[in-house]
C-alpha cells in the first residue's frame, strides 16, 4: 500500500472532544478550522503516538481502525510542545499533576500581580500593563510604572518563551549540564519562563531592589513531548542601598534567609556568597548592592550534591522558588515604606546618581540575562532594558568612588564636607558583610 500523508490539523483537546461529539448528533452548528457547518466533512485520519491517544482519546478510534483495515499508516508530524501547551490550558486548570512548564507560568503570573498591586497602592499610581506575543509560541506581560510618586522606574515583567537553541547555545548548555540532551542536533528546542523585577525608588535613602526566578526546560528533539528532558531553575534577589541602613540589609537577609531555611539550611550560605561573587564590578572592585541571594542551574544534580534528598527533585525546587517569591514583598516593603519620604540633600541625590552609574555598567557589561538578550534575534529591547534606572551619571574621579591610586587620593579637607555615609556604604561594597 501506498501511504499517504495529510498536513496535521491544529486542534485543542476541546476541539476534538467536540467534533466526536458532532459525530454522535451533538454539537451540529460547531465550525472546526478545515470544515464548514453543516457540511459532512471528509475525514482526515492520523495515527498518532499512544500517549497522544491516551491523551485526546475516543475522536482517534476510527483513525485506528481505518489503518488496520486498509494497512494504509498515515504518519503526521506530532504536536509541538507549545501546541500542546495551549491544548491543555485550554482543556483544564493549571493542577500539581500539569507540566512545570504551566505551573512555572501560572506561578509568576500570579506573583506578577500580586507584587504590581501592592507597589502601586505604595506609590499610588497604576502600571502601565504591556501585553506582547512571541510569533513562534509563548509571550509576556511588562508592567512598567514611570516618574511615580515613589519609584522613579519600576519594571515588572513575565516572560514566557518557546525557541529553538542554536549549535553554540546547546554546547554551552551541555558543559553546564552532565545530563543535558545528548542528541548531535544544529538546534534544540527549548522553554523558558522568568519573572524580572528592578524597581529604582526617587529618594537616595529608599535602596533599588532586583528580582528574578526562571524555569528552563529543553526536549531531545527525537521525542520533543514524551522524551527525556533537561530543566532546572535559577534566580535570587538583592539589594543595592545608596545609603547604608544596617537595619535594612539585615531584615532584607533575615527574611530570604528564612525562606531558604525551610527547604534547606546550606541554601543560605551559598547562594548568598554566589550572589556576592555574581554582583561583582571587577574593573571597580566592587559590589553592586549588599547581596541577597543567586542562584542557577538548579536541577536534579544539584539536589545530589546538597543535603537535600529528594524523590521528586523538579517538584523539590519549585517549593523552594515559590517560597522564594513568596519572600520579596516581606523583605523589602517594610524597607520602602521606612524610607520613601525620608529628607534628603542636592548632595545626596548627586550621589545617587553615581551609584546608579554602576548599576548601569553591570548590567550593559556583566550580566548574563542582558547580554543573552539583547544577542537574541528579534529580542523585546524595551523589556531587556527596563531594569536600567530613568537617570544615572559619572563624575571623573570623584573623590569617593572614583577608581584613584593610593598616591591620588583626596583627604577630608579637599573634600569640603563630610563623606562619611558616602565613605561606609563604599566599605562594604568593598567588603561584604554577613548580614544574618
Amino acid at each position: 500500500m501506498t501511504s499517504r500523508s495529510f498536513t496535521p490539523l491544529r486542534r485543542t483537546f476541546t476541539q476534538f472532544s467536540a467534533r466526536n461529539a458532532r459525530s454522535t448528533g451533538h454539537n451540529a452548528g460547531m465550525t472546526f478550522r478545515g470544515y464548514a457547518t453543516g457540511q459532512k466533512p471528509k475525514p482526515q485520519f492520523t495515527v498518532w503516538r499512544p500517549y497522544l491517544r491516551l491523551a485526546i482519546g475516543v475522536p482517534f478510534i476510527g483513525a485506528i481502525i481505518y489503518s488496520m483495515a486498509t494497512g494504509e499508516i498515515t504518519e503526521l508530524d506530532s504536536p509541538s510542545i507549545v501546541e500542546l501547551d495551549e491544548a491543555l490550558k485550554h482543556s483544564s486548570p493549571i493542577t500539581e499533576s500539569s507540566p512545570m512548564r504551566l505551573r512555572m507560568e501560572k506561578l509568576i503570573k500570579d506573583h506578577q500581580q500580586k507584587i504590581v498591586q501592592e507597589l502601586s497602592k505604595i506609590d499610588g499610581m497604576e502600571f502601565k500593563q504591556d501585553a506582547w506575543t512571541r510569533p513562534n509560541g509563548g509571550g509576556g506581560v511588562s508592567c512598567v510604572l514611570q516618574d511615580g510618586n515613589v519609584f522613579e522606574k519600576a519594571g515588572v515583567n513575565v516572560s514566557i518563551v518557546y525557541g529553538e537553541l542554536p549549535r553554540p547555545a546547546i554546547e554551552k548548555m551541555r558543559a553546564d549540564h552532565k545530563s543535558f540532551v545528548g542528541a548531535d542536533v544544529d538546534s534544540l528546542s527549548f522553554f523558558a519562563a522568568g519573572l524580572s523585577l528592578v524597581l529604582h525608588p526617587h529618594n537616595p535613602m529608599a535602596p533599588t531592589v532586583h528580582l528574578n526566578y526562571r524555569y528552563f526546560e529543553t526536549s531531545d528533539p527525537r521525542d520533543p513531548i514524551s522524551g527525556d528532558k533537561n530543566w532546572w531553575f535559577g534566580g535570587g534577589t538583592d539589594l543595592t542601598p545608596t545609603y547604608l541602613f544596617p537595619e535594612d540589609a539585615q531584615h532584607f537577609h533575615k527574611t530570604i534567609k528564612e525562606a531558604c531555611d525551610r527547604h534547606d539550611a546550606t541554601y543560605y550560605p551559598k547562594f548568598k556568597a554566589w550572589c556576592d561573587k555574581y554582583f561583582y564590578l571587577p574593573h571597580r572592585g566592587e559590589c553592586r548592592g549588599v547581596g541577597g541571594i543567586f542562584f542557577d542551574d538548579l536541577d536534579s544534580n544539584f539536589l545530589q550534591s546538597s543535603s537535600s534528598s529528594s524523590s521528586n527533585p523538579q517538584e523539590t525546587l519549585f517549593s523552594f522558588v515559590s517560597d522564594g517569591l513568596a519572600s520579596f514583598l516581606p523583605s523589602y516593603v517594610p524597607i520602602i515604606e521606612r524610607r520613601k519620604d525620608m529628607p534628603y540633600t542636592p548632595s545626596q541625590k548627586e550621589w545617587q546618581q553615581l551609584r546608579r552609574g554602576r548599576y548601569v555598567e553591570f548590567n550593559l557589561v556583566y550580566d548574563r540575562g542582558t547580554s543573552f538578550g539583547l544577542r537574541t534575534p528579534n529580542a523585546r529591547v524595551e523589556s531587556i532594558l527596563m531594569s536600567l534606572p530613568r537617570t544615572a551619571s559619572w563624575a571623573y574621579m570623584d573623590p569617593v568612588s572614583g577608581t584613584r591610586t593610593e598616591s591620588m587620593l583626596v583627604d577630608e579637607e579637599e573634600l569640603g564636607e563630610d563623606k562619611a555615609s558616602e565613605k561606609e556604604i563604599m566599605d562594604v561594597l568593598k567588603h561584604p558583610r554577613q548580614w544574618a
